[in-house]
This record gives C-alpha cells, sequence and structure tokens, in this order.
C-alpha cells in the first residue's frame, strides 16, 4: 500500500483499511495529517543483555528503546548470563517479556552450549520452548563439522541459523577494520577477508544440508557477492546488514574525537566501496533484512582506551532516522526500506502475521515524520546504553508513535489523542 487513508484498529489487530467512514465507530482517534504509518518495524537482531548484565540493558529499557524507534517485535541474541541455551532461561526471558516488555520480544537460542563452540545445544529442546532460530552471535561456530551437525538439525526443526561469520584466526586483537585508517591510527585490524571467507565455508555446508542460513551483520562487498552467488544457485540463504554499516565508514573511528570508542563494533566499520555493495545488495535483493544488532554497554565499557574499549554500539532509537538519509539521497526507495524492515525480516522468521497492514493481522504499527529533524542526545535514551558514534548529528526522520497489539507503546508528546467518539481518523501511510 502507498496511498493516503484511514486505518481502524479494533480488539487489537487491525480492523479495516480504507477512506471515508470506518465500519464502526472508534473510542480514540489519532490525527496524523502528513505523517506515514507502516507495519511495525521487526528487529532480526538486538541485545537486551537480560539476564546477567542488566547493567547495560534490560528487557523493560531495551523494549522501551524499541517501541521510540518505531519497533514491534524484537529478536534477541543469545549472548546473556547464562546463555540461551536451555529451555529455563529462553522461558525467563519470554516471562520477563510478557510482565515487563514494552513490544513483542522472540528469543533466539544458543546453536552451542554456553556458546562454546564445543557441543551442540538440545536444539529440539529450545524450539519447544520457543525460540525463533538458533545463533552463537557474537562467537562464530569455528568447527566446520559442528556447524554442518547444526544446520542438519535446523533443518528438521524447521528454524534457521543465524550466522555470526568471522575467522577468529584472522582478527584476534583486531579493533577496526583493516585498512588505510587502521595503519594512520596504528591500531590492528581486522581483515575483511576474515568475515568472507567465513561466509564462503557456511554457504557450502548449508548447499550439503539444503538448511536455512542466515548471514548476520554482513558488512563485506565480497560476502554480499557470495550471498548473491548462493541465491542464484537457488540456494536457502538470506542475510542482513545494519543501519550502521549503511551509513558509517572506517573513517569515523578518527573522529572527532580521534579514537573513539563509539565507533567500535565487530564487525567492523568498512570502506564506502563496501557501503556501495550493501546498498546494491538491498537493492537487487541479496540482502533481505536491515537488523540493528543493538548492542548497549554500561559507561565504563567505552570509557576507555580504544583497544580496551567492548565492541558494539546502541541503535534501536536511531535506526530509522539514520535509514531515511538512504531514501533522501535516493539509494533506496521508501517502499524498499519499509519491506527491508517488516515484511521480509517476519518472512526469515516465518512470523507471515507480521510485516503487512492487511485487515485481520496484528495492529503492529510505526508512525513517523519524515520531515521531522532532531538531534541525538544520548542523554535522553530510554535505552541504558549511551553508546552510539551518532551523539550530536542532527537526523531527519522521527518516530512519532509506536502501536503494539492495538496499544500505544509509545507517543511523542506532541501528538494529540482525542479520547472521544468520532467520525474517522485521518491517516496518511
Amino acid at each position: 500500500l502507498d496511498e493516503t487513508a484511514d486505518l481502524l484498529i479494533a480488539g487489537g489487530k487491525i480492523a479495516w483499511v480504507g477512506r471515508g467512514a470506518p465500519p464502526e465507530e472508534p473510542a480514540s482517534v489519532l490525527r496524523l495529517d502528513g505523517l506515514t504509518i507502516t507495519p511495525g518495524l521487526i528487529d532480526l537482531h538486538c541485545h537486551l543483555r537480560e539476564p546477567g548484565y542488566e547493567d547495560s540493558e534490560t528487557i523493560a529499557s531495551g523494549t522501551r528503546a524499541a517501541a521510540r524507534g518505531g519497533f514491534t517485535t524484537v529478536c534477541c541474541m543469545p549472548n546473556t548470563n547464562p546463555p540461551l541455551d536451555s529451555p529455563a532461561s529462553v522461558e525467563y526471558v519470554l516471562e520477563k517479556a510478557k510482565t515487563e516488555g514494552a513490544v513483542r520480544v522472540l528469543p533466539i537460542g544458543c546453536i552451542t552450549r554456553g556458546r562454546r563452540g564445543e557441543e551442540l545445544a538440545d536444539m529440539a529442546e529450545l524450539a519447544a520452548a520457543g525460540v525463533v532460530a538458533f545463533s552463537d552471535d557474537g562467537s562464530p561456530v569455528t568447527d566446520p563439522q559442528l556447524m554442518r551437525h547444526a544446520l542438519d538439525y535446523s533443518l528438521t526443526l524447521g528454524l534457521p541459523i543465524i550466522d555470526h561469520c568471522e575467522d577468529t584466526s584472522l582478527t584476534r586483537d583486531g579493533v577496526m577494520h583493516e585498512g588505510r585508517v587502521s595503519a594512520w591510527l596504528g591500531l590492528r585490524g581486522m581483515s575483511a577477508a576474515a568475515e568472507d571467507t567465513m561466509v564462503a565455508r557456511d554457504i557450502a555446508l548449508a548447499e550439503i544440508s539444503g538448511a536455512r542460513l542466515h548471514i548476520a551483520h554482513v558488512s563485506t562487498a565480497g560476502s554480499v557477492e557470495l550471498i548473491r552467488h548462493a541465491r542464484e544457485k537457488g540456494l536457502y540463504v538470506t542475510a542482513e546488514v545494519t543501519p550502521h554499516h549503511l551509513t558509517l565508514t572506517e573513517d569515523r573511528v578518527m573522529g572527532p574525537p580521534a579514537y573513539d570508542t563509539s565507533a567500535k563494533m565487530n564487525p567492523p566499520l568498512r570502506t564506502r566501496k563496501d557501503i556501495a555493495a550493501l546498498i546494491r545488495g538491498l537493492q537487487d535483493g541479496t540482502i533481505d533484512a536491515i537488523a540493528t544488532d543493538h548492542a548497549p554497554h554500561a559507561p565504563a565499557a567505552k570509557l576507555c582506551e580504544f583497544a580496551q574499549a567492548a565492541f558494539g554500539i546502541g541503535g534501536l532509537e536511531t535506526a530509522l532516522g539514520s535509514l531515511l538519509a538512504l531514501v533522501r539521497s535516493d539509494d533506496i526507495d521508501l517502499m524498499t526500506l519499509v519491506s527491508k524492515l517488516t515484511l521480509e525480516p517476519a518472512a526469515i522468521i516465518g512470523a507471515r502475521e507480521m510485516g503487512n497492514l492487511r485487515a485481520g493481522t496484528p495492529a503492529d504499527l510505526a508512525i513517523f515524520d519524515p520531515q521531522a529533524q532532531w538531534l541525538v542526545d544520548p542523554e535522553a535514551f530510554v535505552s541504558r546504553g549511551r553508546n552510539t558514534p551518532l551523539a550530536g548529528r542532527m537526523l531527519t526522520g522521527k518516530v512519532m508513535a509506536t502501536i503494539y497489539a492495538g496499544n500505544l507503546a509509545f507517543k511523542d508528546d506532541s501528538l494529540p489523542l482525542e479520547v472521544k467518539k468520532a467520525r474517522q481518523a485521518g491517516m496518511q501511510r
């Protein structure tokens, strides 16, 4: 849909989309003239840190941050303490999300016990507990035979493997992309080949098994080409890219300030050539989804020397504002951007009732002003993580409200809500 229309919500679902008087009288009205409504955004890859690292984030704070960013569904990675490698830990996250979450939380289970890469977790039990995929994110499965077994088991369970592709023998002690900037700053680099070689290996293993392989946080031109070739061969390989890998380069580490730890992440920020390849991958369908890889940290983890700083940035509250810059520059069109944040990630996790605006589907909506400018102030974040390389930057495109299951999960104070009988609500999508 790409039109001006009215939208009616009833019973937590989208009841009607059209023009003129709705089929039943609404009890309250949001007037959204000039704003844009999309399906609620779906994040395939974020870190809520709970259990174990509540000083960095909690399920409560992380889902509130998601709502402020327009996300109504977040898939949380299992690198917690304890990790999500048992039904009990998965059930803990689901119960916490039920009682404290502002939006939907879908847990991702570990591939291996403790994420140690030594033996498979009980993937069948994790699937029964409610995970939507398997990953050892933050750590690659270095043993190819173990990864092959994981792919075989995931195929029988009908769930994807979300793959952290990194040959750690090529990135050991590295802190940023290996290239011009790392040499200039005297920092140990992380070669693009470390990602490319692992992507190639696991695509080959996926071809043997026929399993569903999803490549997380793609960052290199080489990886894009490998994924494109796999898809041309008909393999069930999907991929995601992050907002920061689409909009920032290795130069951001140079500052200001120089050696900026807020720009330290894994995979690292790459080159303009890599960004161009990632954008082409979005345009031609090689890359299916955009995921935040939201990785909040307590201040002490970043307020230190670059080499000692933790990898990762917060991204839920700035994602849409960052990405809309690609629409204004004509790198991608708005319909493609929305698809990569809604419909296509929903398909990857088999949630086909999400990511659209059809009548009868859950009333999960993101509402944003594409023209509103706002200053990124980490102190105003609701996430506990203040670590962002966008601090002080002016973004254009602001989330004004998020509706999850028919209820307001977030509303900007400037947006009026009429709680009264009304004939219709003018909404532009």
